[in-house]
């Protein structure tokens, strides 16, 4: 896929490779990680630490009970979207005790993939929240999990309370494809969103 008009005026930036710092956010194991390694050119930098006995009343393990690592810092990957564009991922911690380490993670983002778990919606609601609060454009990824069930797009909009001008896809996180094409929708959504903002009010 190719993402043409990225060099139109006024969007985003113009001339020679651009950076774009984009966040990969999202609830307790909803596939950041997997995301962040599974679409990256380099070999990505992770701070996974081993789920301890310790840490399971705080991490509410509730329908992810084979994880057995988590992240406590953030991940970090990058992808060379075409000749002209690169971005550069963040992956955002996913429990409340690392929530903390988010306002520093977003400055400077342009936009974020929001990762969610239909078996646990309401994992991923934070997450919505920090972006609003934050307004910093983004897209929904659902993410499939083996005994994920199929729900219609926009049912899945009203649960999770978005607008109708909010991207929602379905993804494979383990899948380098489907990973780059969630990545894709966003950098359409954010040339929409600049192109709107230019025309005459």
């Amino acid at each position: 896929m190719d993402l043409k008009g990225f060099d139109h005026p006024g969007e985003l930036s113009a001339g020679g490779t651009r950076s774009v710092k984009v966040m990969i956010a999202g609830g307790f194991g909803t596939g950041k990680t997997t995301m962040v390694r599974s679409v990256s050119d380099i070999k990505p930098l992770t701070t996974e630490e081993t789920l301890t006995q310790a840490s399971a009343d705080v991490d509410h393990l509730i329908g992810v009970a084979d994880k057995t690592e988590t992240t406590v810092s953030l991940d970090f990957g990058k992808i060379s979207i075409n000749d002209s564009l690169m971005l550069y991922l963040f992956g955002t911690p996913g429990q409340e005790r690392f929530w903390f380490l988010w306002n520093g993670l977003f400055k400077g983002a342009l936009g974020a993939v929001v990762l969610v778990d239909t078996r646990r919606l309401a994992s991923s609601f934070r997450a919505i929240e920090e972006m609003e609060r934050q307004d910093v454009p983004f897209v929904i990824a659902l993410n499939v999990f083996p005994d994920s069930k199929d729900h219609p797009i926009e049912e899945i909009r009203d649960a999770l309370d978005i607008s109708p001008q909010t991207p929602i896809v379905v993804c494979d996180a383990r899948d380098r494809a489907s990973s780059r094409d969630v990545l894709i929708t966003l950098m359409r959504h954010l040339m929409e969103r600049s192109a709107a903002a230019l025309e005459p009010r």
